[in-house]
């Protein structure tokens, strides 16, 4: 976080960082820290033991392996934390649905957001469809950081994506008010598949505008037509963006909820940092 070093989130007592500590985590905890150290959050790092029944009596070697790993990747997390003074405690699960733990202790200590990577040791090529990241995503109690490897939790240029629902709506707010708080420039994009829909995009748009205006806030409006993932990413890139704001359908649909969907594809393919608002 690098904007004036203003913590971006009027509130965050408490961030849940999910690691499986491969390199696909490694930006996840280094920007954790940083966003815990700004907000003077309180900051619970979790892994999960990936194991099952047949695991445990069969191979128990192995297990007791991974157990080890676990438990100095995230002591190594909380001694980095601690010589920048940030309070840290550390959770280890055991089990095999990963995303359920997570959510589970989100829900438990009342976390103000989550942090993690895009994806862990499986789904290397892209974000796999039912991965950890998106499970978590859609079933979470709270927004999400989606933190690439190279990523950072950065807020200078803000882009927000919205297709006008609801849930956009939540994102919209919430990226305006990051935007006033630490000075950002503010940017939203909404795409048309076919152009008959575009004059719903410049609506939509206008909205968002009016949103910004009400803050005191100028926003940057970009109404297109194309593939909605691809021309949200590419336009992140052409911008500059650090962090790209998108909504999601909450709760509904749980194993199928980001299956295909546009948050899945832009936070699959994005350069930098996304936030799933809730």
């Amino acid at each position: 976080m690098t904007n004036s070093e203003v913590c971006p989130i009027a509130k965050v007592e408490r961030i849940l960082l999910a690691s499986d500590g491969s390199e696909f985590s490694s930006g996840a905890v280094r920007e954790a820290l940083n966003f815990a150290k700004w907000c003077n959050s309180h900051l619970y790092v979790m892994s999960v033991v990936e194991t099952n029944p047949e695991l445990e009596i069969y191979g128990p070697t192995v297990v007791e392996q991974m157990e080890k790993a676990t438990k100095k990747h995230l002591e190594e997390i909380r001694e980095d934390a601690n010589k920048e003074g940030i309070t840290c405690d550390i959770v280890t699960r055991h089990g095999e649905d990963t995303s359920r733990y997570i959510v589970e202790e989100a829900e438990k200590i009342d976390a103000d957001v989550i942090v993690m990577g895009r994806r862990g040791r499986s789904g290397i090529k892209r974000l796999m469809m039912g991965s950890v990241t998106a499970l978590v995503i859609g079933t979470a109690p709270c927004d999400v950081f989606v933190v690439p490897r190279a990523g950072r939790l950065s807020c200078k240029r803000i882009l927000i994506a919205t297709d006008g629902s609801e849930y956009s709506q939540k994102a919209a707010r919430k990226a305006i008010s990051i935007a006033k708080r630490c000075g950002s420039e503010l940017m939203a994009i909404s795409v048309a598949e076919k152009e008959d829909e575009l004059a719903q995009t410049e609506e939509t748009l206008k909205e968002i505008k009016r949103l910004a205006e009400n803050e005191g806030l100028t926003v940057e409006t970009i109404s297109v037509k194309g593939t909605p993932y691809e021309a949200i990413t590419t336009t992140a890139q052409v911008k500059e963006a650090d962090l790209i704001v998108v909504g999601t359908h909450g709760r509904t649909g749980l194993k199928k909820v980001l299956m295909g969907s546009v948050a899945e594809r832009v936070i699959a393919l994005a350069h930098c940092t996304v936030l799933v608002a809730k």
